[in-house]
């Protein structure tokens, strides 16, 4: 069985795959999204929190 160079594996030159406005605009769309769960996470325990600290009527 014969090796071909560049063929298979880690050799040759890497291919571009996207531009890096491509790739700007993915790391900025999923920072504001992981910024937005954050936010959803905070306000739900914070409500959460308020809701077990008042006192239920008997």
């Amino acid at each position: 069985m014969t090796r071909w160079s560049g063929t298979a594996g880690f050799q040759g030159r890497p291919a571009p795959v996207a531009s890096s406005r491509l790739t700007s605009a993915i790391a900025a769309s999923l920072a504001i999204g992981a910024l937005a769960l954050c936010l959803v996470v905070t306000l739900t325990l914070l409500s959460s929190n308020i809701t077990m600290a008042t006192p239920v009527p008997a």
